[in-house]
């Protein structure tokens, strides 16, 4: 597992202060564990975390190199609002199956297993493979900073887009592509014959680029396609790549 940072937000303003800015519902932190992003005003990704209840206080759960310049930004927004954020040196474990005692469900999907901050160890599992099973983005890999749509990204399929929770920064772009008939452009699972380096352009037949190539693991991977112009055998430096079934 990426190594993650755990920020702390307290503050009796804590709640309003997230909800007015990330794509989730901060109430849902009453269920557990939420999967959410912070945008800019144009709708691109920033960073993505998980939101954890704790004792007077909500946990930032969120990839190690995202933490200093999120830190930063909370920070920005923060104003006349009373709370507080710090960086702490609480621990992240992963494993499958129920959540045991203490832990939380991963609300992406079951197949992810369990989050816990207590300490626990993690378990040693092949989360690259269980990722691209799932069409499910990483920190970093897939989803890049200043260029990657939430939307396009697979987040509404893996609950970390709330539509009814009202206004959040990169909101209106969000909404306007939700009500579009369909993404022209998006993360999919591909079958892959050979190796090609993540970032490695995706190229069809008539050698027009038409995606690019991200995590692979065994046979497939995830790629960011252009749909419609993704159809028939396509390449990958030296590998094959085609269209996975759903």
């Amino acid at each position: 597992m990426s190594a993650r940072t755990v920020l702390k937000v307290t503050g009796d303003d804590r709640e309003d202060f997230l909800q007015n800015l990330v794509t989730n519902d901060v109430g849902k932190l009453a269920d557990g564990l939420v999967w959410a992003a912070l945008l800019t005003p144009q709708g691109k990704y920033l960073a993505d975390f998980f939101l954890v209840p704790a004792d007077d206080a909500i946990l930032i759960d969120v990839a190690e190199t995202l933490a200093p310049d999120l830190l930063k930004r909370l920070t920005m927004y923060r104003l006349r609002a009373a709370v507080q954020i710090e960086a702490t040196d609480t621990p992240v474990a992963r494993g499958l199956g129920p959540a045991p005692d203490g832990a939380f469900q991963d609300p992406r999907d079951p197949a992810l297993g369990w989050r816990a901050y207590d300490g626990r160890a993690s378990e040693d599992v092949d989360w690259n493979a269980l990722r691209v099973a799932h069409l499910v983005p990483a920190s970093g890999e897939e989803l890049l900073p200043g260029e990657s749509y939430p939307l396009e990204m697979n987040f509404e399929a893996l609950n970390g887009v709330d539509f009814k929770k009202g206004c959040y920064v990169g909101q209106e772009v969000t909404a306007r592509m939700k009500h579009k008939t369909e993404l022209r452009k998006g993360l999919a699972r591909v079958r892959i014959q050979g190796q090609a380096a993540p970032g490695t352009d995706i190229l069809n037949d008539k050698g027009a680029k038409v995606g690019t190539l991200f995590t692979q693991s065994g046979e497939e991977a995830l790629a960011y396609l252009r749909f419609d112009r993704a159809n028939g055998p396509m390449t990958a430096d030296q590998a094959k790549v085609e269209l996975a079934n759903a």
